[in-house]
């Protein structure tokens, strides 16, 4: 029994001495960290006397340097108030003298008028006294000149002074904080194809020393966040000094992410991201590559089955083939997203899609392996490509046919650019580029371009 209770007493012993030696290590771990920490706020407050020192200098050399400008401003506005002293002064004693001189003569001419007056022998009266008169008009006449001239204005109204703004700018002098966010305002901003002119607003302008826009292509919400922790996806505009920039070079029919940066000495806010996008690529008709049995308007957006046309002349841009009435856009397509519409003018026999600019024009476009189109025929539509034919049901009476290329993507798809309705994708591995292509049997077809892509076809996958 003692040596059991020997042996309890000696683990009791190691117990308690590794608790003491851990307790202790931790203790002198705890003491070293804050003797570390000691000298780091030590070194902090060190660092807050000098960084107070140099910004308490650099406040006295500020208000000093304001202080000199007040003084040469007084010194010259003073110097104006003398001058405007200094010619009163001289005109008030040039008129002064000139009074003096004037009461003087009159004087001296009202004492011979009055001895005049007094002569009693006629003769010598009528000898002087014509000529005294005669200079007593005169001395009138040049007093009343004077007159209107003594009237100086002994005011200084030429010379007032209002510092009330330059009062409220110096009670406001303080720290220099960071611009406030600026909001790009998308109601003002425009578009091209190939253009975005971004426009923004601040409530700090007046501190607010340049603006910087980054940008970049939008994919979609969680691009967003990548852009944000990310300065290297941006391109970046720096130093822009007006609240507006226009972006050159984009790409037709995108979507961009925008962010504006206001900046001054104190530091930068960013603005909330906002997305515009630019329009697809505007084209038109090719006159010349048009069927001789169809008609282009003068705007060059209408094509019209007509009849009495007779176009002289042969070349291998025109469709030839009697059946296949055709003409082209006059654009050729090898990047990039781009829709347009065509407006179905009473037509119930025509044909709109796409083709390479290699496609034989002596055949209906969708006949061969280089056009993929949508036609109607009557009453029945399909999709063609390559002689292979789908039958598509779209809503009744469809007036706008809408068409959606995204080159890079691979693939065109068809709408009903009015109810919003899928009609159809291709799926294609562009080799060349391509032109939009239109067949009109009867009546005519009016094409829209240089549109954006609507909303909803925005965040559309092509593989859907």
């Amino acid at each position: 029994v003692t040596s059991q209770i020997l042996k309890i007493h000696i683990i009791f012993l190691c117990l308690l001495q590794q608790a003491l030696d851990s307790n202790l290590s931790n203790l002198i771990k705890r003491n070293n960290e804050l003797e570390s920490l000691m000298g780091k706020l030590i070194q902090t407050c060190q660092h807050v006397e000098v960084n107070a020192s140099r910004q308490e200098g650099k406040l006295m050399e500020e208000c000093d340097v304001l202080i000199d400008i007040i003084q040469r401003r007084r010194e010259l506005i003073g110097s104006k108030i003398k001058e405007g002293k200094s010619q009163r002064i001289r005109k008030l004693a040039q008129q002064i003298a000139n009074c003096k001189q004037c009461i003087e003569r009159s004087s001296a001419l009202i004492t011979q008028a009055d001895q005049t007056l007094k002569e009693t022998d006629h003769a010598r009266f009528l000898q002087t006294a014509k000529s005294i008169n005669e200079r007593v008009s005169m001395a009138t006449a040049s007093t009343q000149v004077l007159i209107p001239e003594i009237h100086l204005t002994d005011t200084f109204d030429t010379f007032a002074l209002d510092f009330g703004r330059e009062k409220k700018l110096l009670e406001n002098l303080d720290y220099l904080t960071a611009p406030n966010a600026p909001s790009i305002r998308e109601e003002l901003c425009t578009a091209s194809y190939d253009t975005i002119a971004v426009h923004w607003t601040s409530d700090d302008e007046f501190t607010v020393v340049s603006y910087e826009l980054q940008y970049a292509i939008f994919t979609g919400q969680s691009n967003i966040a990548s852009l944000c922790n990310s300065l290297d996806s941006w391109m970046i505009v720096p130093n822009i000094k007006q609240n507006h920039y226009t972006v050159h070079g984009l790409q037709s029919g995108t979507k961009y992410i925008f962010v504006v940066k206001a900046i001054n000495q104190a530091g930068s806010r960013s603005s909330e991201p906002a997305t515009l996008k630019t329009n697809s690529q505007p084209f038109k008709l090719d006159p010349k590559s048009a069927h001789k049995k169809l008609k282009v308007s003068h705007d060059n957006l209408t094509v019209e089955r007509d009849e009495t046309t007779s176009k002289k002349g042969h070349s291998q841009e025109r469709f030839s083939s009697q059946s296949s009435y055709g003409v082209v856009g006059n654009v050729y397509i090898d990047s990039g997203r781009h829709y347009w519409e065509a407006l179905i003018g009473g037509s119930t026999w025509y044909a709109v899609g796409i083709a390479y600019k290699s496609c034989p024009k002596h055949e209906w476009i969708g006949k061969n392996s280089a056009s993929w189109v949508l036609c109607r025929c009557n009453n029945s539509w399909a999709v063609r490509h390559n002689s292979k034919e789908f039958a598509i049901e779209p809503l009744p009476h469809l007036r706008r046919v809408g068409v959606l290329l995204d080159y890079d993507a691979g693939c065109v798809t068809f709408y009903d650019a009015v109810g919003s309705q899928h009609l159809h994708t291709f799926h294609v591995s562009f080799a060349q580029p391509i032109c939009p292509v239109f067949n009109v049997w009867n009546r005519c077809l009016t094409i829209l371009t240089g549109l954006p892509i609507p909303d909803h076809l925005e965040g559309l996958d092509p593989q859907d």
